[in-house]
């Protein structure tokens, strides 16, 4: 059996030589400091209750102590992400259904990119050809050369867009 005084000096060590590896790592995946201190803590914990359970014989205590903590940390992260995801994400519905793009307004945007490119996207999007389809009507030479011509036609519309400033908001009614 451990003494508690070499538990003690075996936790400060491990606390002194650990902690900053861990507080990197969390600060890396976007935690704060006191998101490190927790998961540190947490990590501790666990690791001391293996201990002294004598569940397992660790070779090397403090690569299994990052795991731990980089382990609750993922644990944390994902169930921040989840609640995050869905109350950054509520909305109201009425809001939603009366501010709806003006078609107007993004068409006249489109046409900025030129007839040719009006056509493609036409028909890309709107007549929901295949590529293939889209190629053989107007005269590309294959697949890819349709997927180079779609990407400038947008491009071509997004410097517009950004060449003016334009926000979400510009192309509500």
């Amino acid at each position: 059996m451990v003494s508690t005084t070499s538990r003690e000096q075996l936790l400060t060590e491990l606390y002194k030589s650990m902690f900053p590896v861990v507080a990197k790592y969390v600060a890396r995946m976007g935690g704060t400091f006191d998101d490190a201190k927790d998961i540190f803590h947490d990590a501790l914990v666990v690791y001391y209750e293996k201990v002294i359970a004598g569940d397992f014989e660790v070779s090397n205590n403090k690569a299994y102590l990052t795991g731990i903590a980089k382990h609750l940390w993922f644990k944390k992260f994902n169930q921040q992400t989840e609640l995050k995801s869905i109350d950054d994400n509520s909305f109201d519905i009425a809001d939603e259904a009366d501010e709806q793009p003006s078609t107007k307004k993004i068409l006249h945007y489109l046409q900025t990119a030129g007839k040719r490119c009006m056509d493609l996207l036409s028909a890309f999007y709107y007549d929901k050809l295949a590529m293939r389809d889209v190629a053989e009507k107007f005269g590309y030479a294959g697949e890819r050369s349709v997927t180079v011509q779609k990407y400038k036609c947008l491009e071509k519309v997004r410097e517009t867009v950004k060449q003016q400033s334009l926000e979400y908001a510009d192309f509500v009614e």
